[in-house]
């Protein structure tokens, strides 16, 4: 009942509603509409009440099931959330904890691909992965759909041409996550947000930014980049790329880059966008360090809502952040797992929504997440 608590929390600070939780995906474009599914034309809203348009699956007996689960690395903060929610909640469905075998991928599509192999050759029931790499799904999907076993993806979403492939070949596999473009216009909509008289501190008429990339095969990390942005242009900004870096989501290899960034650019630096929170907590050490003060003479966004990152936003020393609902898009996993394992069956795309959260909310899904 976690969700729900979240969701009452929540509402009280949302002054925009959109149908939230976990759905079907439609037709993409070019930005993120009011559900999952992007529209164009409409902006995305704060996520309210995600646990109402769900329908979860009944729990039961699969304490026989053998469920085998990738994670693309353990050390992701995000994803270490993400498992280990997963795994309570298949617990609370039924499922036996030995029967639960969660791998890490350790960032290594080899290591991966073989514990896929040793889970085949297992014979589990069903699979839930997490990819190193969302460019090797087609062969993921041909290996685990040729040995006759379901397949949920989570958090790195396959490419279009590769969902469309599981649908015209009906096969039992389906993506469960957030959509990364709506995450991205939520970083630059809180920037918007406070004004370009405030933001624009050297008073140029333009912002300018560097921004901390993810993993540059991951959609999220690309969208999040390119939708942080056009949030600003949108907006009738006029934007300065002063710097473009590569991360990994990592916070020490973040701090560094920053930290070289600042040395380099100073105080033009007004916006710092990262890809995610870890990132950004990196990015707030080399801030610190070089004496600049975040609110004040710099502006800082991540994506995840990771405990110190929303402690961060509440004392002010981040401008916002975007939950990244592992709670939601974790027990959708397993919904559309035992779905696949009763019949039942699934959307070839299962979405969920992120929330903006700003100093006006961060306190709410603290206590929420906690």
């Amino acid at each position: 009942m976690k969700k729900k608590v979240l969701a009452a929390l929540l509402s009280v600070a949302m002054v925009a509603t959109l149908l939230a939780g976990c759905g079907s995906k439609e037709a993409p474009a070019e930005a993120p509409a009011e559900t999952e599914a992007p529209a164009e034309t409409e902006e995305p809203a704060d996520a309210e009440e995600p646990a109402e348009t769900e329908a979860p699956a009944a729990s039961g007996d699969f304490a026989d099931k053998k469920v085998g689960v990738c994670i693309y690395q353990f050390s992701d903060n995000f994803m270490t959330l993400f498992r280990t929610e997963l795994e309570n909640y298949l617990i609370s469905l039924g499922f036996a904890k030995e029967n639960i075998t969660i791998q890490d991928g350790q960032n290594d599509q080899g290591t991966q691909s073989n514990q896929i192999d040793a889970f085949i050759n297992d014979k589990v029931d069903v699979l839930i992965i997490n990819p190193v790499n969302s460019s090797s799904a087609e062969t993921i999907t041909d290996k685990v759909v040729g040995a006759g076993i379901p397949l949920v993806y989570i958090n790195r979403e396959p490419d279009e041409s590769e969902e469309q492939r599981w649908a015209d070949n009906n096969w039992d596999v389906t993506y469960v996550g957030c959509d990364a473009r709506q995450s991205g216009t939520m970083q630059g909509e809180m920037i918007v947000d406070l004004g370009l008289e405030k933001v624009d501190l050297n008073g140029d008429g333009k912002v300018q930014y560097i921004m901390i990339e993810g993993d540059p095969e991951n959609v999220d990390a690309k969208y999040r980049t390119e939708f942080s942005v056009k949030a600003l242009t949108d907006a009738g900004w006029e934007v300065e790329q002063l710097d473009d870096q590569v991360g990994n989501w990592d916070q020490v290899k973040a701090q560094e880059l920053v930290s070289n960034a600042l040395g380099q650019h100073g105080e033009k630096i007004e916006v710092v966008f990262c890809n995610n929170d870890a990132m950004a907590l990196g990015a707030l050490q080399a801030i610190d360090t070089a004496g600049r003060k975040v609110g004040e003479d710099i502006f800082l966004v991540g994506v995840d809502a990771l405990s110190e990152a929303l402690e961060n936003v509440i004392n002010g020393t981040m401008t916002g952040t975007v939950f990244n609902d592992h709670i939601s898009q974790s027990h959708s996993a397993a919904d559309a797992a035992v779905n696949y394992l009763t019949g039942a069956g699934n959307e070839h795309y299962i979405g969920c929504d992120y929330v903006k959260v700003t100093t006006e909310n961060a306190q709410e899904v603290l206590d929420s997440v906690k």
